[in-house]
């Protein structure tokens, strides 16, 4: 599951990534999100996401009931057993990459959001302005219809206000998500960190298991000696 998680982590990045420049993959990607939201896409999304929550309030519940139990085993400061560490660190991994998933997924939508938006904008602007031009060709602005040509000029400036706007939070929202790359980056080491961590704790583990082992046979024999 963990490697699914970590996919799914990547995947989500190189989509966050398309947004940022501007090349033909964006369009693709745009235009790839914009049929998924169509139909019955939403209902999956929700549904994906609902499951990924509930999974990480599951790991979550572990993580904080692994906690208390060694608490109240051993009490307060005192070290885990190798096996809790290793559950531990295991549901910490999970819901550190659920987390970054549902992050980057919230912040692909609101992209996507904004980025139809600017695009919207942009295109009635050019149209409001190919019409200023036509009528300006034609000569009606000059004949007297200085009502239309000022509601246009006021339509245009508030065009540009709003694109301005919509600049300036897409702006906004890239900043945001170079910081979320960062974030990103900076939970996929420590998540190797994890690994690591967890395959000593399971080497340390299977060691114990083996000399425990090696125990139980030594007094089994010794208990056969004094029975003869």
């Amino acid at each position: 599951m963990i490697q699914l998680l970590f996919t799914v982590v990547i995947v989500a990045m190189g989509l966050t990534l398309s947004f940022v420049f501007k090349t033909p993959l964006r369009k693709l990607v745009i235009m790839g999100i914009d049929r998924s939201k169509r139909g019955r896409g939403p209902v999956v999304v929700k549904t994906v996401a609902g499951t990924i929550a509930i999974v990480l309030c599951s790991s979550l519940y572990n993580m904080a009931k692994i906690r208390s139990r060694w608490m109240a085993e051993n009490g307060r400061g005192a070290a885990p057993n190798p096996t809790d560490q290793i559950l531990f660190a295991g549901h910490m991994l999970e819901s550190t990459l659920m987390g970054a998933i549902l992050f980057l997924g919230l912040m692909i939508d609101r992209l996507h959001h904004y980025m139809r938006e600017l695009r919207l904008r942009r295109k009635s602007m050019e149209a409001a302005n190919k019409q200023a031009q036509t009528r300006g060709d034609s000569g009606e602005g000059k004949c007297g219809s200085p009502d239309e040509l000022k509601s246009l000029e006021e339509e245009t400036k508030s065009l540009r206000l709003k694109l301005k706007q919509l600049e300036l939070e897409l702006d906004t929202k890239r900043k945001d998500l170079t910081a979320a790359e960062a974030n990103a980056i900076a939970l996929s080491k420590q998540s190797e960190g994890f690994l690591l961590e967890y395959d000593r704790l399971l080497e340390e583990n299977q060691n114990l298991r083996t000399q425990l082992q090696s125990l139980d046979r030594k007094l089994s024999c010794s208990g056969s000696k004094k029975n003869i």
